[in-house]
This record gives structure tokens, sequence and C-alpha cells, in this order.
């Protein structure tokens, strides 16, 4: 016979610590997907749902802002330049690091793809001149955000993987 108190004595509590440990480690993920019509109303969708499931993490209005603006950059130039225009699905994946305060998200379509993703990421390059663009939405993504990764197949679409990470912002910066 085992004696003990509490959580993680004997066998079966060992078996309870495994168990709270493996939450523990699932705990430790958020994500949410979306999936919506390549409309220009939805682009306040995406940012506005970003927005609401980072609060997990108590960003600054800072990094709110920031994240909000790099969101509404790529599903903008997915709706114009992925899809011209046209009707098409847009995917959002959105995941949070709890415990390293990280967070990633993944904006995808399967328009029309990018020729030369290089290029396209110079700043005041545009594939739609005749529509006013300024072509700075790569620009803006790679400013607001931490890391910017983008790949994309002619024919396919194009896929933007960025992410930041919450709290590097110091105190002294804050309050100026």
């Amino acid at each position: 016979m085992e004696v003990g108190f509490g959580r993680g004595v004997g066998r079966k509590g060992n078996g309870m610590m495994r168990e709270r440990m493996k939450t523990e480690e699932k705990m430790r993920w958020n994500t949410m997907t979306l999936e919506f019509e390549s409309r220009p109303c939805n682009e306040s969708f995406a940012r506005v749902s970003a927005a609401a499931f980072l609060a997990q993490l108590n960003p600054t209005v800072e990094e709110v802002a920031d994240v909000k603006t790099a969101i509404s950059e790529a599903v903008t130039n997915a709706m114009i330049h992925g899809y011209r225009q046209e009707k098409g699905k847009i995917q959002m994946k959105c995941v949070l690091d709890l415990e390293e305060k990280v967070f990633q998200v993944t904006v995808k379509d399967t328009g029309v793809g990018i020729e030369n993703v290089e290029k396209a990421m110079e700043p005041m390059f545009t594939t739609c001149p005749e529509l006013e663009r300024s072509g700075m939405g790569f620009s803006f993504m790679e400013a607001f955000m931490d890391d910017l990764e983008v790949e994309s197949v002619l024919g396919q679409g194009t896929t933007v993987h960025m992410k930041k990470k919450l709290g590097t912002t110091s105190w002294i910066e804050q309050e100026e």
C-alpha cells in the first residue's frame, strides 16, 4: 500500500502527473483558422478577428496595431493581386505560443501566384498601377512584423507567413 498526499504520489499519481504535463504542453499553443471570401468587407473581419485572438497574450496597443496593419496588407494583396478582384477564398491561420508570447499568422490564397517574389517585395513595386496601388504591402508587413516569408507558385497561389514576438519593447520606449 502506498500512502501520500496530493498529486504525484504513488504509481497512479505519477501517471496523473504525466497526463497533466502533456496537457500543459498542449495548452502552450492555441490556433485559429478562418476561411473567407475575397470581398473587401472581409479585410476588416480578418484584422479584427486576429486582434481578438491576439488579446490572449495581453499585447500593447502598438503591437495590436502592427499585427492588424500587417494582416490588412496580406489580405488586401490576396484580394487585389492574387484573385485580381475576382471571387476566391482566403485562408488565415493564427497560432499563439502562450509561453514565449509569439504570434504567427499565415494568409493563403489559391489565386494567380507571384511570378517573381523577390521583385514583388521591393518597395513601390505593384502589378496593378492602374488601381493606384502604392506597392508598399510587403514593406509594411516586413516593418510591422519580426519575420516575413512569402511562398508562391504561378497558377496555384501565394502563402504569406508572418511572426511577431510580443513584449520586446522596453518600458523606456513605451513611455516615450
